[in-house]
């Protein structure tokens, strides 16, 4: 009985623990990791010549409103007080209409090109894991990339808890970044432990 407590112990001595399971966002990919990708080009072409044709319009009603009217008939004596409050009036609404054309179109113009520039065509995290490029649509869907540290991307909510588009937030730049939840993630658990994960930036 004592032999076999002693054939039980040193078994137990001679176990060697598990090695521990690393995390995955601390696995270094030795190449580029596409995580990311959308390919709506048509979409973003279109929004392009919709941007520029309204563009183009409110800024011809802007000329238009601030073109020099027909010279009016000489009024007699007693209407020249009256014509000339017309005339005030008629060029403060001129001067009105053109402004409020030319803050429309420029509004319109630059809310179609922000949205092409934030608006992200595909995410790859490159070799050793420590920078992400971020490649837009751009306007016309032409594409822009930049590349940052992956330290500076923070993801504002899960791919589960939104329904259309994914917001990303980069230190240093002004609004989200958006992941259309329609596009392909080929690496869902890598992106959910390095591009979309949180992080207090």
């Amino acid at each position: 009985m004592a032999a076999f407590w002693r054939r039980w112990s040193a078994g137990l001595l001679s176990l060697r623990p598990l090695p521990s399971r690393r995390p995955l966002h601390d696995l270094t990919p030795p190449r580029d990791v596409l995580l990311f990708k959308h390919e709506p080009r048509p979409f973003f072409a279109v929004l392009g010549l919709f941007c520029v044709g309204q563009g183009v319009f409110w800024a011809s009603l802007a000329v238009t409103a601030l073109s020099r009217p027909p010279v009016p008939e000489q009024p007699q004596n007693g209407e020249t007080s009256a014509h000339g409050r017309f005339n005030l009036r008629s060029a403060l609404w001129r001067y009105g209409l053109a402004v409020g054309c030319g803050a429309i179109g420029t509004l319109v113009l630059g809310a179609g090109v922000l949205f092409s520039l934030r608006s992200v065509r595909s995410v790859m995290l490159r070799a050793g894991g420590q920078q992400v490029t971020f490649t837009t649509h751009a306007p016309f869907g032409l594409g822009a990339h930049f590349t940052i540290p992956l330290n500076q991307v923070s993801c504002m909510a899960h791919r589960g808890e939104v329904p259309a588009m994914l917001p990303l937030k980069v230190k240093g730049r002004r609004f989200y970044f958006l992941l259309d939840k329609n596009g392909h993630f080929p690496n869902t658990q890598l992106f959910d432990n390095t591009v979309g994960a949180y992080r207090s930036l």
